[in-house]
């Protein structure tokens, strides 16, 4: 603990005095330049909150999840896009979007543009990345990869200005990747990063930097030794091997028949017992009510990706500034209930951070690798 209040005492320090922040989402760095002053003392005031846990945060969130649409083309296994997630589906309005960001631009680091769907389906996906980016937030989304080598899509993804780029492929054949990843084209996922890494080479540019994500099954660990060659050959910037979550409505007794659980206990997400049980968290460690809020298609604000159903819906910035939502009564109330029973929350008590081995700060991500500096 000691050594972790070493380490932010000293990014205070070099944020104040060279206006540069830097921090990890996902094992993916992020380093910001020139901040404003207003911006970094936000910043110190949620990290203390995210270590304090007072019931009202002392800065506004630094990180967004936003969700631009959970309409997706793929039907993946243990998905709850695939089954339903039990509301409406649809998009969000790009006024909406310019609406948040307008309100988040002062004190929002990094929006991670994806939750349930495939962000790239929406078709103003393009124009409200590049509408971040002039507000000088940064961007990192997921994809399965599925329309880069459609018409003119890589070249929009590269001038958009994208940050971050993770490209889901878990499988080197047809036949382990459509496992998980039903209906989904294995070759197309490989055209579509080739066309995305030939544009950025023919617009001499940086970014978006892909970050090819290997979430680790059980019928696929065996391709885990080929995958670096994989990646060279493809050109990305970055390789990241993820565990997989059993499923969001599995029942963890069941964990030991899941068919996709790996083999091999390197790459699980969890930490088991003998008798194959998840060694459950004495204390959660998750920061989400303190550092970032999730904000879906239709404008309703929640504690974190894992309430796909909007069981707890916060707010919705159509009827409120998310300013006066986070700092509102209904978020005060749930990070009192957190902070003194957070397994009395289903979606706290069920979700990765409720159990060994599911920090999904750091934990999640098993190995990762920078292949282009």
């Amino acid at each position: 603990m000691l050594s972790g209040l070493v380490r932010n005492s000293q990014a205070v320090l070099r944020a104040l005095l060279t206006r540069t922040v830097e921090f990890e989402i996902d094992r993916i760095p992020h380093r910001f330049e020139r901040v404003p002053l207003r911006k970094i003392l936000n910043w110190i005031r949620l990290e203390a909150s995210v270590r304090a846990r007072p019931e009202r945060p002392w800065g506004l969130p630094t990180i967004l999840q936003i969700e631009p649409t959970n309409r997706c083309n793929l039907r993946c296994a243990l998905c709850p896009v695939t089954e339903g997630t039990g509301r409406e589906s649809g998009a969000m309005e790009p006024e909406r979007f310019r609406r948040i960001i307008d309100q988040a631009r002062d004190h929002v680091f990094v929006i991670l543009l994806w939750e349930w769907g495939e962000p790239f389906v929406h078709p103003g996906i393009y124009e409200m990345i590049a509408y971040a980016k002039q507000n000088g937030i940064q961007l990192l989304t997921s994809s399965n990869g599925h329309l880069f080598a459609r018409g003119d899509n890589a070249e929009k993804v590269v001038r958009s200005g994208l940050d971050n780029l993770i490209i889901a492929l878990d499988g080197l054949t047809q036949e382990t990747y459509t496992r998980y990843r039903q209906d989904g084209d294995l070759e197309a996922v490989l055209a579509g990063i080739r066309a995305i890494v030939a544009k950025k080479k023919e617009l001499n540019v940086q970014t978006p930097r892909i970050n090819l994500r290997f979430i680790v099954m059980k019928h696929n660990e065996h391709e885990i030794p080929d995958l670096g060659g994989l990646a060279e050959s493809l050109g990305v910037d970055e390789l990241t091997l993820k565990t997989l979550f059993p499923g969001h409505d599995i029942d963890p007794a069941t964990d030991r028949d899941n068919e996709f659980i790996p083999e091999n206990p390197d790459f699980r997400r969890f930490k088991y017992t003998d008798d194959f049980s998840r060694i459950r968290r004495t204390h959660n460690p998750c920061p989400n009510l303190w550092r970032a809020a999730a904000i879906h298609w239709n404008g309703a604000v929640c504690p974190c990706s894992f309430d796909k159903a909007e069981e707890y819906t916060l707010g919705n910035v159509n009827q409120a500034p998310l300013k006066e939502i986070w700092l509102g009564e209904p978020y005060i109330a749930m990070r009192r209930k957190f902070r003194t029973d957070w397994e009395s929350i289903p979606v706290c008590s069920h979700c990765s951070y409720a159990y060994e081995g599911g920090d999904c700060s750091r934990e999640t991500i098993v190995k990762a690798s920078v292949l282009q500096s």
